[in-house]
């Protein structure tokens, strides 16, 4: 199969790539395909050539699409990327291999209390609002100690750091600034980078990339 025809391994030679130029090791890099919004159609290709990552941003549409999925593709692996509503923990907690929306008090609480039920602990990613917009989820920078302080005391297993940073502006320094956040509070996880971004990303030591529209093609 031709490269232009496998958008998987275009992905994944553009992250070998930036992982030489950066002296890292591919194999610190997971590339976690966001199939939101994409039907079980659009992801099969995918995991037939062996992709086994894949973000979703609803709990309702994940678990609408994935056990299905998951009975012939038990290796699967599936991150929450998008928000969670406490209400929605117990539910997250059962269908979801890492979540990385954790962002406020409340939800750890709420998430505390799912794990217990469910039996499953399950590693967290906290959302920092690193660009500090009002529309956007992810904890304010000043709340972060407390946050991570409060999230190691319900003994929540915490991946690292999850960032958005704001669109139509320069990535590089938002990335730099998850980076120095994590090491300042000696976490390995960096999730940041996504279609436009990952190269840079991985530049400044993304772990896991969100990756939609370079795998999936444009939403209609």
């Amino acid at each position: 199969m031709e490269m232009a025809d496998n958008p998987l391994a275009a992905v994944r030679a553009r992250i070998a790539k930036a992982c030489g130029i950066a002296r890292r090791d591919p194999g610190e890099v997971t590339l976690i395909a966001v199939s939101k919004t994409r039907p079980a159609s659009a992801v099969e290709p995918l995991l037939t050539l062996g992709q086994r990552h894949f973000g979703e941003n609803r709990v309702r549409e994940a678990q609408d699409k994935w056990p299905e999925l998951r009975e012939s593709h038990p290796a699967v692996r599936l991150h929450l990327v998008g928000q969670l509503q406490s209400n929605k923990a117990e539910d997250a907690a059962r269908l979801f291999d890492c979540i990385h929306s954790l962002d406020r008090p409340s939800l750890v609480g709420a998430l505390a209390r799912a794990f217990d039920k469910t039996g499953r602990r399950i590693p967290c990613f906290v959302q920092v609002n690193v660009g500090e917009e009002a529309q956007k989820g992810g904890c304010a920078i000043g709340e972060l100690p407390a946050l991570l302080a409060e999230a190691r005391k319900a003994d929540i297993p915490l991946a690292g750091l999850m960032c958005l940073p704001p669109e139509g502006i320069e990535p590089a320094p938002f990335f730099a600034f998850l980076d120095k956040l994590a090491r300042d509070h000696g976490l390995d996880g960096r999730s940041m980078g996504m279609s436009g971004d990952f190269e840079t990303a991985i530049m400044l030591g993304a772990t896991h990339l969100r990756v939609g529209t370079a795998l999936f093609g444009a939403r209609a």
